[in-house]
């Protein structure tokens, strides 16, 4: 096998930014390639933070970009071969063509092991390629594993070469309450995910250590890899960790995950933009657009521009034309206001997502 590669994706984001800090802080050793999809359509200070980290990290984020050589941006660019058909939640195009590709042919077909960002106190898997030579890590959670291996490590078809590596590896590190776990099969009642839950409960090392082993009989990159050091890392990362990560490395938390005071009706409240992605991303909430249209007015005009076209909105459904309208605005953040009572969290200078903490959701997220 060719030497394995190691890559992490800047999205521009604070979850990819802070693995980044995260580990060529922890795990130094580990020679990863950082590198960033750009579409043209992000934030300036989202490319403020990449410029930052790549300061701090010492060595070059790769900016790939889609149509490079085209005077368009990549959106634009790839947005005229479609005849102008804008993206959206059912038909994420921007998704395929100017993120997953691009990174698809960044590693080309050499082994690669790929960080992601996704954090502890998330409950999703994130982007998993089809290709057989990447294999995902998330060094944040419990569970460093992606559900692909999981999946294939706790069939019972292969149950017998886990009980195998558990009863013969030299080390014997392994406990008999552990062991007991181990060869439960999984079936409707005692299922997957209630037994790797058990086993990580159990011990966190003894579980990366199955693992590892489990991955030689597979083609996986990290068969090749001996002392692999993240089979050592019982972290489990949060979001409040992640904004202390950006804080403490000076990188800096991006501009726009700031909250912002407004008034309405003599209530006040605080908004700001809740991730990482294009301007214009479908996948922001009402209030977002409302606060790239008080604070980036220029980039609200140009989202408009694209809304030229009535067969398309950005908004489910509203035209950003009807979404800015005094009235409108003021239920916005008064709908706004109602659910961030709810759901505040005292102990955070930045604001929750109230509907899904997930940055890049939009963008599948190989990259956050």
């Amino acid at each position: 096998m060719s030497k394995v590669r190691h890559v992490l994706g800047i999205s521009g984001g604070k979850d990819s930014a802070a693995l980044a800090i995260y580990m060529h802080t922890h795990y130094p050793e580990i020679d990863i390639e950082y590198y960033t999809c750009d579409t043209g359509k992000e934030l300036n200070e989202t490319y403020n933070l990449i410029d930052n980290l790549q300061v701090y990290l010492g060595k070059p984020i790769h900016k790939l970009q889609a149509f490079d050589k085209s005077f368009l941006t990549p959106f634009d660019h790839k947005l005229s071969t479609l005849g102008g058909f804008l993206p959206s939640a059912t038909n994420r195009w921007c998704t395929k063509y100017l993120k997953l590709d691009l990174f698809e042919k960044f590693i080309g077909n050499d082994p690669v092991i790929s960080y992601v960002g996704i954090r502890g106190d998330e409950d999703r898997t994130g982007y998993i390629s089809g290709k057989s030579n990447i294999q995902s890590i998330f060094p944040f959670r419990q569970n460093i594993w992606s559900e692909d291996v999981m999946d294939k490590a706790f069939n019972n078809v292969n149950l017998h070469i886990l009980i195998e590596k558990f009863d013969g590896h030299p080390t014997k590190l392994y406990s008999e309450r552990f062991r007991e776990e181990l060869i439960k099969p999984v079936t409707p009642a005692y299922t997957q995910d209630l037994k790797i839950k058990k086993l990580l409960n159990i011990d966190v090392l003894e579980f990366n250590l199955l693992i590892s082993e489990f991955l030689k009989y597979t083609n996986y990159p990290l068969a090749s890899i001996e002392n692999y050091p993240l089979l050592n890392n019982e972290e489990v990362l949060i979001r409040k960790d992640i904004f202390d990560i950006l804080e403490n490395s000076n990188v800096g938390v991006p501009q726009y995950y700031k909250p912002i005071k407004f008034e309405i009706d003599g209530m006040k409240g605080e908004y700001s933009r809740s991730r990482s992605g294009c301007f214009f991303c479908f996948y922001q909430q009402k209030i977002e657009w409302v606060w790239l249209y008080e604070q980036h007015p220029d980039l609200f005009n140009d989202a408009m521009e694209y809304e030229k076209d009535d067969s398309h909105t950005w908004s489910d459904g509203e035209k950003l034309s009807d979404l800015i309208k005094p009235e409108r605005i003021r239920q916005i953040k008064l709908e706004y206001l109602k659910k961030s009572n709810k759901s505040k969290d005292i102990n955070s200078p930045y604001l929750i997502d109230l509907l899904d903490d997930a940055e890049e959701e939009g963008c599948a997220t190989c990259f956050i």
